[in-house]
């Protein structure tokens, strides 16, 4: 197993650019130099993960055109090799190479549209939440309905940016050709619900006080808490009606209640 993990080692390494003479030792050319045949193999590996991160971020691509495009994954795939075999899931840092790679750094909105790519990528392929049942809610005493937690749809992930990303987004969906739609940069700011209903992967506009509380309730928030952080934006926030769109949404899939608190 050991000799294995070093060869497999020595090939990743290899294709990644770096030393090649431990690859090359254990390939059998076949007509080739173990050279060439490491070349081969790498151009396939290098093209195949290309176009999986073209087909996660389309609306990158087309904004930085094809040709940069690749260039920059060439620089994040040597970096950022796979993790695991389901291309699907490569890519997840790639917001966070775009911020940190100088040719975009004048281009400050991409690392927030490639965020949004990607959460419509973990939406499309998230497993379906169950409807959370409304008559085990109403079981729960008054008193212990501000200690609840909630689980979310496992689709949903929630956005905020200083772009008009979901704006950018949509104008990247009109196919080529199509008259171009110039996008005001200084627009304002965006706060962002992205989830799948059925097939669809939906994007919504939230406003601030609608985004704080399911955001705190996202991240594991008490009921109680997730109402001040809105009620901090807007003391006209009625935590009543938020449930009850939450819960005609679906989005809402399961609650929990400490154990040491039940009944107190």
């Amino acid at each position: 197993m050991t000799a294995l993990r070093d060869l497999q080692a020595a090939l990743r390494d290899a294709i990644l650019g770096g030393d090649e003479r431990a690859a090359e030792q254990a390939i059998a050319g076949d007509g080739l130099e173990p050279s060439a045949r490491l070349q081969i193999y790498r151009h396939h590996v290098f093209t195949t993960l290309t176009a999986a991160l073209q087909g996660t971020y389309p609306v990158i691509c087309r904004l930085v055109d094809e040709r940069f495009f690749a260039y920059a994954a060439d620089r994040y795939i040597r970096k950022h090799p796979p993790a695991g075999p389901c291309l699907f899931e490569y890519g997840a840092t790639w917001p966070e190479f775009l911020a940190g790679f100088p040719p975009c750094q004048d281009h400050a909105y991409l690392p927030d549209v490639a965020r949004l790519e990607w959460a419509v990528n973990v939406a499309r392929h998230a497993e379906v939440g169950a409807k959370l049942d409304r008559t085990r809610l109403g079981t729960v005493s008054a008193e212990d309905i501000p200690r609840l937690t909630f689980s979310l749809d496992p689709s949903l992930a929630l956005l905020a940016s200083l772009w008009p990303i979901d704006l950018i987004w949509r104008v990247n969906q009109e196919p080529a050709g199509a008259e171009p739609v110039v996008v005001d940069l200084s627009g304002g700011s965006v706060h962002l619900q992205v989830r799948r209903l059925g097939d669809d992967v939906i994007i919504r506009a939230l406003d601030a006080v609608s985004y704080a509380f399911l955001h705190a309730l996202r991240e594991g928030q008490t009921l109680e808490r997730a109402a001040t952080a809105a009620l901090a934006l807007d003391p006209r926030f009625d935590l009543t009606r938020a449930i009850h769109e939450l819960l005609d949404a679906d989005l809402l899939t399961d609650f929990t209640l400490p154990e040491t608190h039940k009944g107190e």
